[in-house]
């Protein structure tokens, strides 16, 4: 039987108390010796360069290609997970690359990338990556993106927020038994990150899976809207996301288009200036309005742009309202 100590992890919530050899919930923190190593270190399992548009994220660099890799592993258990292949998956049971941070960091900039998105799987659990190819990405001139659920404690998110340039965050429910039940999560965390990031100054925007008999009720809804207003402000984007059937929920239908059209009106009617629906393309709910006079400012289809009105610093052509966001 080994003497080395148990250790315990500090980056999440569920705080696992690891014995040696053996690995945290995420399956990619592992006690070696008494000592807690970060086991997909420089080791993405996915690596592609994306449209900033499909983190979702519609206010910062519209247009912009995201180079975006992941590990495998994730803190959440979520039955809803689309990449679940890598996200519930160990570092083992993946193929993967060797990649650390500086190439990381040069392949964005030969993919003429304008940032850098931590994705896919969660940026939680790839923590010392994240930071090590943020820190690095910054000094080039890249930006930083985490597309995270943000299930994780108040002080390493305060020091990622340093490196980090936006992040988007998916809100899984706004009630905690949906959380515990269907994440293995909880809600509270999640909300005090959306906090911290607001205060730390990183360009927010925040997104909702609508899955059908779950949370698409119009009292979830108004609940999340309500929340977001007053503890984030009227100015950040909510976007609502279209569920397909996946992984251990291939049980429920795909979210019916007038579902997310009602939660857009909830949103407005809770003052939200910048709502989006997304997931279905062609719909008016995937353009970006100026809230004072309505004028269309970014028309959008999927991943794409085709018309964006917005002046050089992000004001409406006709009211000169500055749009809050990063435009360039």
């Amino acid at each position: 039987m080994s003497g080395a100590p148990e250790v315990q992890c500090l980056i999440c919530p569920k705080q696992c108390i690891i014995g040696d050899g053996q690995a945290g919930d995420c399956r990619v923190r592992i006690n070696r010796g008494g000592k807690l190593i970060a086991s997909t270190f420089a080791r993405p399992c996915a690596l592609h360069v994306d449209p900033v548009e499909k983190k979702p994220v519609y206010h910062f660099l519209p247009g912009a290609l995201a180079f975006s890799l992941a590990t495998a592993g994730c803190n959440l258990h979520c039955k809803n997970c689309q990449n679940w292949d890598i996200s519930q998956a160990g570092p083992l049971d993946v193929e993967s690359a060797v990649a650390p941070p500086e190439t990381v960091v040069r392949l964005a900039r030969e993919s003429r990338s304008a940032c850098i998105a931590y994705t896919y799987s969660d940026p939680v659990v790839f923590y010392e990556y994240t930071m090590e190819t943020s820190r690095l990405a910054r000094e080039a001139k890249i930006r930083n993106i985490l597309v995270t659920a943000a299930y994780i404690n108040p002080k390493p998110l305060r020091e990622l927020c340093k490196v980090t340039d936006a992040a988007t965050v998916d809100v899984k429910f706004i009630d905690d038994e949906h959380y515990r039940s269907n994440c293995d999560a909880s809600l509270k965390p999640v909300l005090d990150a959306l906090v911290i990031f607001k205060e730390e100054g990183v360009w927010l925007e925040v997104s909702h899976l609508v899955i059908p008999t779950l949370n698409d009720d119009d009292a979830s809804f108004t609940k999340l809207c309500r929340w977001v207003a007053q503890n984030l402000g009227p100015d950040v984007p909510l976007h609502f996301l279209r569920f397909q059937p996946l992984y251990r929920l291939r049980n429920l239908p795909v979210t019916p288009e007038a579902t997310l059209e009602r939660a857009h009106r909830i949103a407005l009617d809770c003052g939200i200036h910048h709502c989006y629906i997304g997931n279905v393309w062609g719909s008016e709910g995937e353009n970006t309005y100026c809230p004072k006079d309505k004028k269309l400012l970014i028309r959008r289809v999927g991943f794409s742009i085709t018309e964006n009105n917005l002046d050089a610093e992000g004001r409406c052509p006709q009211c000169g309202t500055r749009i809050p966001g990063v435009w360039k």
